[in-house]
């Protein structure tokens, strides 16, 4: 691995990655991969849609020793903006197509033909019905939707079959569906020698299903349109059990920076959820809302702390674990409840 400069990386074998950062968020970028095939770069993940990240890609690609108007395709891990949020940009400058898992592109069609009220509506109804208190949904209907952000997302033009390698000259990248982050989350195992052949079976591009020293947010499955019953973290887990199995030699993922052993860090995230879910079913021997629980559950920091657009974040966690608990016949919701509680059985 190489610094090319404070920007990019060269991870050996044609593959690099550039950092383009997300606005005011703590994650603080977005690890965006070029990956060289004989038709030329296609890059995994585009990052948000900002001027400032806008700024970052195109610097960085020239630093790659290309440009964005040579980039032939994109390979979209998930639909969230901080990965796909300049797709749309790329594609103009470069005619190149963007690739997508066809669950996710399933929410990019909706998102774009539901207005962006309809949306937030469902939201707040959603938080409401989860118990937030009304001081905390009113902070919610001052903020003017628009403001917010995803809602133009640029629709994809090719669909990611999990299980076949994708249409890559001179590369060898095979899609691995990994639900859970998102309903059409993928990963992308490159089936090459690793360039320093380190032990194992080649290189993830692992999105945010797998990445070092944080978990990813597991949420309910937002979608006004969609009334499954999904079960993310079931999904989740799941798919973190099938990328264990795959034992590449390393992880790139698109947050943090490269790590070796996956298997390891599968170990880890399976035993944290683990945890994570008898905590709560010991929290529940009294009924609570899915707010209450959330309140209750151990974060990075106090509740009191919290803001609150993480607030709803933390809340659609813990609904997700609790219909993992309701599913393995550990929790149900108290009858008659409202907003619904749940309890340990």
């Amino acid at each position: 691995m190489t610094q090319v400069s404070t920007q990019v990386t060269d991870h050996g074998g044609g593959v690099r990655s550039l950092r383009v950062p997300i606005p005011n968020n703590p994650l603080g970028y977005t690890l965006v991969y070029v990956v060289d095939t004989d038709s030329g770069p296609v890059l995994v993940d585009t990052g948000w849609d900002d001027p400032l990240s806008w700024d970052a890609l195109t610097e960085g690609l020239v630093a790659c020793g290309t440009t964005v108007g040579e980039i032939h395709g994109m390979v979209i891990t998930h639909h969230h903006p901080d990965h796909h949020g300049l797709s749309g940009q790329v594609r103009e400058a470069s005619g190149a197509w963007i690739a997508m898992h066809e669950a996710d592109i399933s929410v990019v069609r909706r998102t774009r033909e539901n207005r962006v009220e309809r949306w937030y509506t469902y939201m707040i109804a959603k938080l409401a019905a989860a118990g937030a208190p009304d001081e905390h949904v009113a902070t919610l209907r001052a903020i003017h939707p628009s403001a917010l952000p995803g809602f133009s997302p640029a629709l994809p033009d090719r669909e990611i079959v999990p299980g076949e390698l994708l249409t890559l000259p001179g590369r060898r990248l095979r899609a691995i569906w990994t639900p859970g982050h998102t309903p059409g989350h993928v990963c992308l195992h490159l089936e090459e020698a690793h360039p320093t052949q380190l032990p194992g079976n080649g290189r993830l591009f692992s999105g945010d299903h797998l990445l070092p020293g944080i978990t990813p947010h597991i949420g309910l499955y937002e979608d006004p349109d969609d009334t499954t019953i999904a079960d993310p973290l079931g999904d989740y887990l799941d798919s973190l059990e099938r990328v264990g199995r795959l034992a590449p030699a390393e992880v790139l993922p698109a947050h943090r920076h490269a790590f070796p052993d996956a298997t390891v860090r599968v170990r880890e995230l399976l035993d944290h959820h683990d945890e994570r879910l008898a905590g709560l079913r010991a929290l529940l021997t009294t009924p609570l809302t899915p707010w209450q629980l959330a309140e209750r559950m151990e974060w990075n920091r106090p509740w009191s702390e919290i803001p609150p657009g993480s607030r709803n974040i933390a809340v659609s966690e813990a609904e997700a674990h609790v219909r993992r608990l309701v599913k393995r016949g550990q929790a149900e919701a108290v009858t008659g409840s409202e907003p619904v509680t749940y309890v340990a059985v």
